[in-house]
């Protein structure tokens, strides 16, 4: 690391009144080890793409994103498929990625593992879906997507009071919709890691995740998923049982490797999702939202995909 630069976000997590004094403090870890760093607020989702790609175009190589994983996800799209190093600095509110790299939320202390941590090349997922103007969106995503359910939940969520509440406003959110949600039905077509012919079945929820560890609640969401593999773990819930969404979360709760009838784990490199065929003339279907990195990026039809070789990530001893 020669050349690196912070970007971080104003808003997103835990204490932005310290956000400031967080920042300096990562800033001068770096400087005091011969780095030549510097640092600079996102202005917005779409301009933080932007200031990641500028600022590799003028010579760092390494981007340090700081803030939650919608932050990290909007610096992502800047340096796909570039020589330049992602690292990470947890100042968001779930921190996925950052519990999964076991990165503490101290911003000296991760600032100082950076400078110790092991370049990693790694894949990255890919979805392609519709945005919310009817246009095709192409995002890359390095925790998980989900189709269904959960990103339902981002596009109830009110973000004033994620911004107050933290977590407390996911959790909220998340039980509120467990008990009024209807559930409603896609088609998942995807290509199993290992075979010829892809799959085509029924799901109310869909989840295509990288990460091993997601912390708090969710913690083992998806077992056998791994930024060291070139693909995706997919969880396909081909149920409406709110009671066996709820012993799935409880499962990965406790770390415990039950099988709950409805709800299927593979690996696989392709999905496609669509809707059900319309039942009636002049009948719509319901919206299906799609989420990455827990940011809302649209609706389907989708398909997700796996980037080989995509991204350089600093991944702590």
């Amino acid at each position: 690391m020669r050349k690196a630069i912070l970007l971080y976000n104003l808003l997103s997590g835990r204490r932005r009144h310290r956000r400031a004094a967080d920042v300096d403090s990562a800033l001068s870890i770096l400087r005091g080890a011969g780095v030549e760093a510097t640092a600079s607020p996102t202005r917005s989702s779409s301009e933080a793409s932007e200031q990641a790609r500028q600022a590799v175009a003028a010579g760092y190589d390494t981007i340090f994103a700081c803030g939650g994983d919608g932050t990290i996800h909007d610096v992502l799209q800047g340096i796909v498929g570039t020589s330049a190093a992602l690292a990470v600095i947890p100042l968001g509110t779930a921190n996925s990625l950052a519990h999964d790299l076991r990165i503490p939320q101290n911003p000296a202390v991760a600032a100082r593992m950076a400078l110790s941590a092991t370049p990693r090349r790694i894949a990255v997922g890919r979805v392609q879906c519709l945005d919310f103007e009817g246009n095709n969106s192409v995002r890359h995503f390095i925790v998980a997507v989900g189709v269904g359910v959960d990103a339902h939940l981002f596009y109830k969520l009110n973000i004033a009071l994620k911004q107050q509440l933290g977590m407390i406003a996911y959790y909220g959110k998340a039980t509120h919709l467990w008990l009024t949600h209807r559930m409603e039905y896609f088609t998942a077509e995807f290509l199993e890691t290992g075979a010829n012919e892809p799959r085509r079945t029924t799901v109310s929820e869909l989840l295509a995740v990288r990460i091993r560890n997601f912390g708090g609640i969710l913690q083992e969401l998806a077992p056998g998923a791994s930024l060291n593999r070139n693909d995706m773990r997919l969880v396909l819930f081909s149920t409406t049982s709110r009671i066996r969404y709820l012993l799935y979360v409880i499962r990965g709760l406790l770390r415990q490797g039950w099988n709950v009838r409805g709800i299927d784990l593979v690996h696989g490199h392709k999905i496609v999702c669509q809707g059900l065929p319309v039942s009636a003339p002049g009948k719509r279907n319901p919206r299906i939202y799609v989420e990455a990195d827990g940011e809302l990026v649209g609706t389907i039809p989708a398909q997700i995909t796996v980037v080989p070789d995509a991204l350089t990530l600093l991944v702590p001893s």
